[in-house]
């Protein structure tokens, strides 16, 4: 418990002042934010409604670019955490599985980003105005949305990282992972609708089709890796068969 709130308090405490240096260069990065949608937004500019919502939204921009730039931090506390139960043959992979965890998330925010953001508002708005109505573009609304889609493309881009990790700790025999792929794709797409924060069949198709494809590709990154382990898996499986 010790060793988990030291870690614990170096992530909020990274995250925390760098969300207070970041915040002076909010109005740059939310300009940034909506460049990808202002064909969306049809020209029209931000609203907001409070007194007090500039600085939150500043504010929780801020903390969302300071956990984007504190993800390496993140990450590392995260998995030196579990390093102790590591196998000496398995530590070796840390290092590797460390910096493409971080290439995976920063991957899956400028994919959202360049690829997700556009079409995805588009459709949201096309709902409005299929009903003769006019979208008024709180800035607390759409920033929120930007932020959850970049998030949880960030997350959902970890995929390969939890795949590798079930196989080469034998939790999740490779040949089971092989064998239940309608399930996994079935799961896969129970996941892209629960994360997508709106309610497109764009979107969710395009986070489903990313996710099958880093899943088929952490599958053949084991097999090569750890092809010798797998062929004593099968031997297994099919005594037990």
């Amino acid at each position: 418990l010790g060793e988990l709130r030291r870690r614990v308090t170096i992530i909020v405490v990274a995250v925390i002042v760098c969300a207070l240096i970041v915040y002076m260069a909010t109005p740059t990065l939310i300009e940034l934010m909506i460049g990808q949608i202002e064909e969306a937004m049809g020209g029209a500019t931000l609203v907001v409604t409070t007194v007090l919502g500039g600085f939150s939204i500043r504010f929780k921009v801020a903390l969302f670019f300071s956990v984007i730039i504190c993800c390496p931090i993140i990450i590392w506390e995260i998995m030196a955490f579990f390093l102790p139960a590591l196998k000496p043959k398995e530590r070796k992979w840390f290092i590797p599985t460390f910096a493409i965890a971080v290439f995976l998330f920063i991957f899956g925010t400028l994919f959202c980003y360049f690829i997700i953001l556009d079409p995805a508002f588009q459709w949201l708005t096309d709902q409005a105005y299929g009903m003769s109505a006019q979208v008024l573009p709180q800035a607390s609304s759409y920033l929120d949305i930007i932020i959850k889609f970049e998030i949880g493309f960030g997350f959902a881009f970890e995929l390969p990282v939890v795949v590798f990790y079930l196989v080469i700790f034998d939790i999740i025999p490779y040949k089971k992972m092989r064998g239940q792929w309608r399930t996994i794709y079935v799961v896969l797409m129970v996941l892209c609708a629960m994360i997508t924060p709106d309610a497109s069949p764009i979107t969710m198709l395009l986070m489903f089709a990313a996710l099958v494809v880093l899943y088929e590709a952490s599958l053949l990154l084991a097999r090569i890796v750890l092809s010798k382990r797998i062929k004593k898996q099968n031997a297994e499986l099919a005594a037990e068969d």
